[in-house]
């Protein structure tokens, strides 16, 4: 494809950032012709979807499932116009085994929508006009995300793409913009279903950072039902690393530059236009600036606020600054005895993590499983990522930090126990993970993982756009809409590509 011009020199963009947000709008960019420099303070790329190993056991950071690998689908679009195969991947089904509280028979959510709907059905008696509500209102929102909008329009060419993707299909969603889950089931009568809510407060935590009551209805309809074919969610072979290496092969392959190591301390803005960036190496000490015509900060909206500084409009800074605080994350790492893991066990599994929390957090354990072959164990071994929501001013206040992390690690080796056969004999390694760990090896702002909750005030129209108030500056990732997930935060790239096409 031609290079891109300004002033009749190829554009020069500069990507903060090498989550899969970045490393897809860089790969697409540098595809196309533009000349790409991608900087991470990192030591690999891959952000919160990276992996490590430990003692021949590989373990995924954060992120351990992928959807959008199937024909259509985000990333089967993305690898096929870069000119690159997709990682090897096992279909997940079921895509998730839910333990409700004091119960020993899980919920299966099952990938092929019949058997999903026979298990609900069994599950969640008289529920089944609720879940074909979902149902409904996915399969309009699904025709409607595949023609690519522009989600949040700040421009009239983003209301252009937008309107364009607008179909008669769509006007059905138009009426539950501003419900929730939480009125969504008081209208079929399942408001006061506490075994229902249960389960939907655990699931919805994983996608929406928050529960039933408060999460936007049309986020739910697609989080919900993502997971069953012809869609589906993914087990990567090797890792989740596998993602990100093949995105960097074919940003390198197009001559872009990855820096790893190298910090972005500062957004250089002049008259409302940013102009670059000032960059600090890691191993020499360097400081020095880069010029760019066009900027894509995959970073938090936190911390995009940091490095504009004192150029953020004061507008988008209050904005920031009164969002629900995100929440973070305390991850177990294991590696195990093969003898540890039950026969049979579902590759993801999630529970109730504290049965008496009040709070918004503590509450929802999510494990994922290695499989012999998939890369992860070495042959007789096993590996567990266990992780649970927290509130990271807990952690960043803490006056005892070893004593809360040890704390929460034994709190989640006994529950795990409850179904892992965990003891001194069968554990061969084990680490964890606060949000200050996430703050240090990923440089987001208090170890904030998975975006923005789904709320009404911060979903769809209402959430953060791409374009920000600063010209030629682009936010990609999970703070933006759609932005969670893999597959969340690579549409949100897409549509930054297209914006810097544009213009």
């Amino acid at each position: 494809m031609p290079n891109q011009r300004v002033g009749g020199k190829k554009s020069r963009v500069i990507s903060i950032g090498a989550g899969i947000g970045g490393l897809t709008a860089g790969a697409l960019l540098a595809h196309r012709g533009y000349d790409v420099l991608m900087l991470d303070q990192a030591i690999v790329p891959g952000g919160c979807a990276s992996s490590f190993k430990r003692q021949g056991f590989t373990f995924d950071v954060g992120a351990t499932q992928v959807a959008g690998l199937e024909p259509g689908g985000i990333h089967h679009r993305i690898f096929t116009e870069l000119g690159i195969d997709l990682p090897p991947a096992t279909p997940c089904d079921p895509s998730c085994t839910v333990y409700l509280p004091g119960e020993t028979q899980p919920i299966n959510v099952w990938r092929k929508p019949e058997k999903w709907q026979q298990e609900r059905q069994k599950q969640f008696p008289g529920s089944e006009p609720f879940w074909q509500l979902l149902s409904n209102l996915f399969k309009a929102s699904w025709k409607f995300q595949q023609l690519d909008p522009v989600l949040i329009p700040r421009s009239l060419w983003d209301l252009l793409q937008l309107t364009k993707a607008i179909r008669p299909s769509t006007l059905i969603t138009i009426p539950y913009t501003l419900s929730t889950v939480g009125d969504a089931l008081r209208l079929y009568g399942l408001g006061n279903d506490k075994r229902l809510r249960t389960f939907l407060d655990l699931q919805l935590k994983l996608y929406s950072q928050v529960n039933a009551e408060e999460t936007a209805l049309l986020y739910a309809a697609t989080a919900l039902s993502i997971s069953q074919e012809p869609q589906g969610l993914y087990h990567l072979h090797g890792s989740m690393q596998t993602l990100s290496d093949r995105l960097v092969s074919s940003f390198e392959r197009d001559s872009g530059k990855l820096l790893m190591r190298h910090t972005v301390k500062s957004i250089q803005v002049e008259r409302g236009k940013a102009k670059g960036v000032v960059i600090y190496n890691q191993r020499t000490g360097k400081v020095w600036t880069e010029a760019a015509d066009y900027i894509v900060a995959n970073v938090t909206v936190q911390n995009l606020v940091k490095l504009m500084g004192k150029q953020t409009p004061s507008g988008y800074r209050q904005r920031v600054m009164k969002l629900h605080p995100p929440s973070g994350a305390f991850v177990v790492y294991l590696g195990v005895e093969e003898m540890a893991i039950p026969p049979k066990c579902p590759l993801h599994l999630q529970f109730m993590y504290d049965e008496d929390s009040q709070t918004r957090e503590d509450n929802s354990l999510f494990v994922s499983v290695s499989h012999p072959g998939d890369g992860r164990a070495p042959k007789g071994k096993a590996t567990i990522v266990a992780s649970c929501f927290v509130d990271t001013e807990l952690w960043n206040n803490s006056l005892s930090y070893t004593d809360l992390k040890s704390k929460y690690t034994d709190k989640t080796i006994t529950h795990l126990s409850k179904l892992f056969k965990l003891t001194p004999e069968t554990v061969v390694y084990q680490e964890a993970a606060t949000p200050l760990t996430f703050a240090r090896f990923t440089g987001r702002d208090k170890g904030f993982v998975g975006g923005i909750g789904q709320r009404l005030s911060t979903f769809g129209p209402f959430g953060f756009a791409n374009r920000t108030p600063i010209k030629n500056l682009l936010l990609v990732g999970d703070s933006t809409h759609p932005g969670e997930g893999t597959a969340g935060v690579s549409y949100s790239a897409i549509t930054a590509v297209k914006q810097i096409e544009h213009e």
